[in-house]
């Protein structure tokens, strides 16, 4: 059964965790995307729904790309795609190494949810490929205009800061000021992302959305969402 209500995200939470329970089903992560919440699933609980009480974002005309990142992008011969697999990117995200965290929250419930939702027309991806080998990407989710990042992976240095920086100039090229980082990292920091505190995340998200953006084309939808 789809989650019908959350908790109002402004009256508190408990260590970011709003809510705890439900199932990833597209009718619960549109609704938690609509009120600025996303899913953390962490081993042993049942799906805590989180909204940070500060919240990382970049925002575009703040944007600062290191000197070598902006060299390499010169230099670079990958070509980039969206949405072109989805699948492939989102399970390489989920078997990332990442030397910080002993698993990943990418769980198999999760891959099988955001793929549900993508064919619903609101997670994508970006590809970054090397001929025809994916050599890195991201994928994310776009509800009402607001893009919220989610997971990166590389096979090769710098192919998935590559592939954000083409996420970029795509949101930008439509109208899109922001990305919402979820939280912060030491390479979204260094690009000019900030945090900011819950309350003004929902303001900006509230007046994002009433903007009506649209920067993918439009979802499929959920009949009655």
């Amino acid at each position: 059964m789809p989650i019908t209500r959350f908790p109002d995200p402004r009256r508190g939470s408990y260590d970011g965790i709003i809510a705890v329970g439900g199932d990833l089903h597209p009718e619960s992560l549109l609704l938690a995307y609509r009120s600025g919440i996303f899913p953390w699933p962490m081993d042993g609980l049942p799906l805590p729904w989180a909204c940070p009480d500060e919240r990382a974002i970049l925002r575009f005309g703040d944007l600062h790309i290191p000197r070598s990142l902006a060299q390499s992008r010169r230099r670079s011969t990958l070509h980039f795609s969206i949405d072109r697999a989805f699948p492939d990117v989102i399970n390489a995200c989920a078997a990332a190494k990442r030397p910080d965290q002993p698993g990943t929250w990418i769980t198999r419930e999760m891959v099988n949810a955001y793929i549900a939702f993508h064919r619903l027309g609101y997670a994508h991806s970006v590809e970054a490929w090397d001929g025809k080998e994916l050599v890195g990407g991201l994928y994310g989710v776009s509800v009402d205009g607001v893009f919220a990042g989610e997971s990166m992976f590389h096979r090769q240095p710098n192919a998935s800061k590559l592939a954000l920086l083409h996420l970029i100039d795509h949101l930008r090229d439509r109208g899109v000021e922001w990305i919402d980082t979820q939280t912060m990292t030491p390479h979204f920091e260094a690009l000019g992302a900030v945090l900011i505190s819950r309350d003004q995340f929902l303001d900006l998200l509230a007046a994002t959305r009433a903007r009506g953006l649209d920067p993918f084309g439009g979802a499929i939808g959920i009949p009655g969402a």
